[in-house]
């Protein structure tokens, strides 16, 4: 009997046979029922398909039989190919994870250059770790440290519009942090028990949500310009936002933070009428104006 090949199956086929990929790839697990969830089949069907994945890949997966799922096996190799684009939209949305075919925009859109992409093989254990609540080690290389080795426990990915990171404790540091994605190498997952204060529930800064609210900057001719932009209501824009992210979302809009609305320039079309409500905000220091106003 022949082996079966992806070009003799069906695209709807295809679908789910990436699906269970996908998830083997950048989750770690595959389970019947993660089949029935996402495609609405039965049960019987989903054991099909995941016993063609493996007669099409045998060696990426390997059976848990105390979790009664499928992982991913050491010499795991994609059956499909993945962008980072693709892989990150899937990631942060939850759909869209189906990497079958080429796929064409229906009208014609240009988007920013991405700068820096990370690597699918550096994402893919660091998702694997944060769905499986495990611990990775990594080589990471800041600004201020250099290159050095360190013990994170990741919960969630985070993108702050230029670039991505992922949300970790760090152990080097004994703190939560933000570690640039692209910044990180030679990743692994190691056996490591994950204790209470390094869990997400333990990250003060991650779980306050910070309520922003902002207006047109005083210095524009026609205020009401941007109020239509922004559909504020009552002349304000009310923003709830993780402190953990606040400086991101401020910096990403380039909302003046200066108290006397100080920062001059055609990008300032916003200003932070409540600038009290970041006191306690660890990373503003990218705030526009807010650092400035800091050291006067």
């Amino acid at each position: 009997m022949p082996e079966p090949s992806l070009a003799d199956i069906s695209q709807a086929h295809k679908e789910r046979l990436s699906h269970i990929d996908f998830r083997v790839c950048f989750l770690g697990t595959i389970g019947r029922n993660d089949l029935v969830t996402r495609f609405g089949i039965k049960a019987a069907a989903a054991t099909r398909d995941i016993t063609l994945y493996k007669e099409l890949a045998p060696q990426n997966l390997e059976y848990d039989t105390k979790a009664k799922v499928y992982t991913r096996s050491n010499r795991f190799e994609p059956l499909f190919d993945y962008s980072p684009n693709q892989t990150l939209a899937a990631l942060a949305h939850g759909f869209g994870d189906d990497f079958v075919g080429t796929h064409k925009g229906f009208i014609a859109c240009e988007m920013p250059a991405q700068l820096n992409k990370p690597s699918l093989s550096t994402l893919s254990v660091l998702t694997r770790a944060i769905h499986q609540k495990k611990v990775a080690r990594i080589t990471y290389r800041s600004l201020s440290s250099g290159r050095t080795t360190r013990e994170i426990v990741p919960f969630v990915l985070v993108d702050n519009g230029l670039r991505w990171h992922v949300r970790a404790y760090d152990r080097r540091q004994s703190r939560f942090s933000d570690f640039v994605i692209t910044r990180i190498s030679d990743p692994a997952i190691i056996d490591s028990e994950v204790e209470e204060h390094e869990t997400r529930e333990s990250d003060i800064q991650w779980n306050r949500i910070v309520e922003l609210e902002i207006v047109p900057h005083p210095s524009l001719k026609h205020p009401k310009t941007i109020e239509t932009d922004y559909a504020m209501k009552n002349g304000v824009l009310n923003v709830n936002v993780r402190a953990a992210v606040a400086g991101y979302v401020l910096r990403r809009w380039n909302v003046d933070c200066s108290e006397d609305h100080s920062l001059e320039g055609p990008e300032y079309h916003l200003w932070l009428k409540n600038r009290q409500a970041l006191y306690g905000v660890e990373n503003l220091v990218i705030a526009p104006g807010y650092i400035k106003d800091e050291r006067k």
